[in-house]
C-alpha cells in the first residue's frame, strides 16, 4: 500500500525518517510518496486533509483530533527546546515578568502595539506565545528562516524563532526576551510538545498500526545508525554547517521520539486542556 507522508527538510525530521523512505528497514509492504515543507505548510495540508501521515504542530493537532490520530513514534518533545521570542533591542530583552498568563511589568510599555513575527498562525510556537503574552496580539506570519533578518532590520519589534535559529541569533545581534519552552516546563512541569506524527483516522487500523511500528523501527535505526542518514539530513539542510545540523538533532530526536510514552502523552493532554480551557483549541473532541 503507498501513503502519501510529509514532513519538514529539517535536520530531526529527515534523520528520523531516512531509514523509512529508503528502505534501509522492514517497511511491512508499505510504500511512500514523499512531501517536504516548512513546518506551517504541513500544518495546512493536514487542515487540507491532503496527507495520509504527516508531520505537523502539536497547535495544528488540537484542531484536527477528530481527523488525524496521534502516533506513538516519531514525535518532537522535551525540555529546554521551546521557541525562543527575540528582539535587536537591548533594552526589551531586559528582565520580563512573565507569569501564569500576565503581561510583562516593563518595557513593552515604550511599544505601542509591538509587532511580532510568528513562523505561522497554527505553530505551537504561536500557541505559547498567546499563553506567555496574550497582550501581544500585532501578528504576522512570517517564513521561520526570514524572521531573524527581518527583526534585525527593524519591520518588527520581535520574533519568534523556532528550529536551528535558536543556536545562531545572538551571533546575529539579537537578544532572547523569553525562551518560552522554559515557560511552559514552570508552569505544567511537563516537557513541551512540540511537533507529532499524525495518520488519518479514516485509514483501516491495520495500516494505522502498522505504520506507528514501521516509523518506531526507522527511529530506532536512526539512533544506532547514526552516520548512515547524513547525506540526506546534509542534502536538505545544506546552509547549516554539520556542527548546527548535530545540536539540531541532539535537540529535537530522543527517547519521545522513540515513543511518547506516560510522560509524553500527559504533556500532550495538558497542552489541549490549556489550550481548550482558554479557548485556543476547539471544544474536546475524540483523541482516539
Amino acid at each position: 500500500m503507498k501513503l502519501t507522508l510529509a514532513y519538514s527538510p529539517c535536520p530531526n525530521d529527515t534523520f528520523i525518517f531516512d531509514a523509512l523512505v529508503h528502505h534501509r528497514i522492514d517497511t511491512e509492504g508499505l510504500e511512500f510518496e514523499v512531501h517536504l515543507g516548512d513546518v506551517e505548510e504541513l500544518n495546512q495540508l493536514a487542515f487540507r486533509g491532503e496527507m495520509d501521515v504527516t508531520k505537523l504542530s502539536y497547535h495544528a493537532y488540537g484542531h484536527l483530533t477528530d481527523q488525524y490520530a496521534l502516533l506513538n513514534a516519531g514525535s518532537a518533545l522535551g525540555r529546554g527546546v521551546g521557541p525562543l521570542l527575540v528582539t535587536a533591542n537591548k533594552e526589551l530583552a531586559l528582565p520580563q515578568v512573565v507569569s501564569n498568563g500576565d503581561e510583562p511589568a516593563n518595557n513593552w510599555w515604550k511599544y505601542p502595539n509591538p509587532k511580532v513575527a510568528i513562523p505561522g498562525k497554527y505553530t505551537t510556537a504561536n500557541y505559547l506565545l498567546g499563553l506567555a503574552y496574550p497582550g501581544l496580539v500585532n501578528k504576522e506570519e512570517v517564513l521561520f528562516s526570514d524572521i531573524e533578518g527581518r527583526v534585525l532590520s527593524g519591520e518588527f519589534t520581535a520574533g519568534l524563532l523556532i528550529h536551528e535559529n535558536r543556536f545562531t541569533y545572538h551571533e546575529r545581534g539579537l537578544h532572547k526576551i523569553a525562551d518560552l519552552g522554559e515557560y511552559w516546563e514552570e508552569q505544567t512541569g511537563l516537557p513541551i510538545p512540540l511537533g507529532g506524527i499524525v495518520i488519518r483516522k479514516n485509514l483501516p487500523q491495520e495500516v494505522r498500526e502498522t505504520f506507528d511500528r514501521v516509523l518506531a523501527r526507522s527511529v530506532r535505526y536512526a539512533f544506532e545508525n547514526p552516520d548512515a542518514s547524513a547525506a540526506y539530513v546534509a542534502e536538505h539542510a545544506q546552509e547549516m554547517d554539520a556542527e548546527v545540523r548535530r545540536k539540531h538533532i541532539e535537540l529535537y530526536v530522543n527517547e519521545f521520539s522513540r515513543d511518547l510514552g506516560t510522560e509524553g502523552h500527559a504533556a500532550v493532554k495538558a497542552f489541549l486542556e490549556q489550550g481548550r480551557e482558554r479557548g485556543v483549541l476547539p471544544a474536546p473532541i475524540s483523541e482516539d
